[in-house]
């Protein structure tokens, strides 16, 4: 339980130009698993293959709600090839999410496509920002998505960072939805100028510590570090975050 994971977006240039290469990357910092946000027109062999040379596992993969609805069945196959078992919804269009109506089909939507990749052997998962934080009729755009999916077919990854952002407890999101939270994702945050933006872990004002034994308590499977706001090489970052992680995870 409570592995260390890239989210490789936090490494979009280098991940976009030598995909394999950054995943050897990803693993000599020391971290056990890259969760993928798209793999660049390379096979799912290859991905595979590089993955097992490099030691480390997939630690899941953002794939767009449009790939999902529209090309499932590849999709399952790919990602069984490379030995992924957990997809998430990175984000939503804005006509999956302006409203509780449009929150509440969204819903099904998810309830859906969760059904159909756990009987593919494979678990679902919604990644927030902070636009699911908005309410509607007393109720957010979060809490509408999952009291209105299964637990077993949709899971949690936490954006931290956003929760926070939003004016949330993650700590408070995490226990409320319990073994739901199947992931974790860390970045710490800054202000820089009149907005809050994501840096290196130890650098901001959250308090990661709690967040990982939260997690740990819980049971996440992953804690994934994603960042997207850089003062210096994003692979230098994802390096130092690693190895902050690492000291808090223990």
């Amino acid at each position: 339980m409570g592995k260390l994971g890239l989210q490789l977006y936090s490494v979009k240039d280098a991940a976009e130009k030598d995909l394999l290469g950054t995943i050897r990357k990803v693993s000599e910092m020391g971290y056990e698993g890259a969760q993928f946000a798209g793999f660049f027109n390379h096979s799912a062999e290859d991905v595979k293959a590089e993955i097992d040379a490099a030691g480390i596992v997939p630690a899941g993969a953002h794939v767009g709600i449009d790939q999902l609805e529209n090309n499932l069945d590849e999709t399952i196959k790919f990602h069984q090839l490379i030995g992924n078992d957990l997809i998430i919804c990175p984000y939503l269009p804005e006509n999956m999410r302006s409203g509780s109506d449009e929150y509440y089909q969204t819903a099904a939507v998810l309830n859906k496509l969760g059904k159909q990749l756990k009987e593919s052997g494979i678990a679902f998962g919604y990644h927030n920002h902070a636009f699911e934080f908005d309410s509607f009729d007393g109720k957010t755009g979060f809490d509408i998505l999952y009291e209105n999916t299964d637990p077993a077919y949709v899971k949690m990854e936490l954006d931290c960072f956003w929760a926070s952002n939003a004016g949330y407890d993650p700590l408070e999101i995490i226990e409320k939805y319990d073994n739901r939270c199947v992931s974790l994702h860390i970045k710490d945050m800054k202000v820089a100028g009149d907005k809050k933006v994501s840096t290196e872990i130890g650098t901001g004002t959250l308090d990661i510590g709690k967040l990982i034994e939260s997690g740990k308590k819980h049971q996440v499977d992953w804690f994934v570090v994603e960042q997207e706001d850089f003062t210096k090489d994003p692979l230098v970052s994802a390096e130092e975050n690693a190895s902050e992680l690492k000291k808090i995870i223990g």
